[in-house]
């Protein structure tokens, strides 16, 4: 928790410059400030599209509780249970058959769960007649706009055989989703996976012959690797990962003071979209102060409060609560707890989807 305020670019910043300074080498305009990137709109996918490119990225991740909640969102959004399926399958090419094997498992017992209220949707018609690495040959000459060459290939001839005849041939040929959706879903996946930035690179391309736009791809990739908004004058600091797993969604870290003898450990914590911490309690209480975007703070067995600049929260000791953002914006507050010396925090279960979209408004 110790930090500066002299704030250093955060590793997923850096990782998404890299991606975008990758994609201007295919034709998309290489960003000029972080606050250009800041404002990347992902009003360039559609409902379905984000949905896509989150699962996705959640499955290449291996980010089960953040899986389930975009399979949520997705079936919400329209997306059927055959083509997520389809996604889920064609992604162990990408990321490997346990991840694969996994999402596939999350989302059969999410389809179980939600009692069969999800269309089913149409199974993919019968692949082509012939031989797979024919077909195969011919999906991926077309798919890239040219035959696919390499040294490697020609060191592995198998993964090339491997490529064609099954990921182009067995997987790309079945026609429940299009090659665009497709590209959409290896770039999502490419874009939450590091050591990958060449085959990233190389399906941006892919993807642009087929369809995407320049917006949509920067949409995607801001969807996955989200630069944190400065919502107020405070630092944003570095990615909370220290705490990830008593958040849902991603949540940033900027200590403010040092001196320990002050006994006032103040921080500035900062919010995705969506994002909250799980109910929790503090032996000490906890005092916040909002300074940034709009959020929400609830007490186990109370309404949630709406939390916007200037609001102050103070928290009894040995309370249950919840703080986070609102489903639509970035939200930043700064927190104390009392009694620091003698302070215990207790993290409990998090905040389902379904109490959370109560507690804001049904967003």
């Amino acid at each position: 928790m110790n930090g500066s305020l002299n704030q250093k670019p955060t590793m997923n910043s850096i990782s998404r410059i890299l991606v975008l300074l990758l994609l201007s080498g295919t034709g998309l305009t290489q960003p000029q400030t972080m606050a250009q990137i800041h404002t990347t709109s992902t009003a360039a996918l559609d409902q379905r599209e984000q949905r896509i490119v989150t699962i996705s990225a959640a499955t290449a991740r291996g980010d089960m509780p953040g899986l389930k909640s975009a399979l949520t969102a997705g079936l919400d959004a329209g997306l059927t249970v055959n083509e997520i399926k389809e996604m889920l399958v064609q992604l162990y090419a990408y990321c490997g058959f346990p991840r694969s094997l996994n999402a596939l498992g999350t989302f059969m017992e999410l389809v179980d769960e939600r009692g069969g209220k999800d269309a089913v949707g149409p199974l993919p018609g019968p692949l082509p007649a012939g031989k797979s690495v024919d077909f195969g040959t011919a999906n991926q000459t077309r798919l890239v706009g040219a035959p696919v060459k390499g040294a490697v290939l020609d060191f592995a001839p198998a993964i090339d055989e491997y490529l064609k005849a099954h990921l182009f041939g067995d997987i790309f040929a079945r026609d429940i989703l299009d090659w665009r959706t497709r590209e959409i879903v290896t770039i999502a996946a490419l874009s939450a996976m590091d050591g990958v930035e060449s085959q990233l690179k190389s399906h941006v391309a892919i993807g642009k012959h087929n369809g995407l736009s320049d917006a949509q791809i920067e949409a995607i990739i801001a969807l996955v690797r989200p630069v944190p908004v400065q919502t107020s004058a405070f630092p944003v600091g570095a990615e909370n990962s220290g705490y990830a797993q008593y958040f849902s969604g991603r949540s940033y870290l900027a200590p403010l003071t040092t001196d320990e003898r002050l006994k006032v450990p103040l921080s500035n914590v900062t919010f995705e979209p969506g994002c909250r911490n799980n109910w929790h309690k503090h032996t000490g209480g906890q005092l916040l102060i909002v300074v940034g975007g709009v959020g929400y703070y609830q007490e186990r067995g109370k309404p949630a409060r709406r939390l916007v600049p200037g609001d102050v929260v103070e928290i009894p000791p040995d309370t249950d609560h919840w703080h986070g953002a609102a489903p639509d914006s970035w939200f930043s507050h700064l927190a104390t707890v009392g009694s620091p010396d003698t302070n215990k925090n207790t993290w409990l279960e998090p905040v389902s989807d379904a109490d959370y979209r109560a507690a804001t408004g049904g967003k």
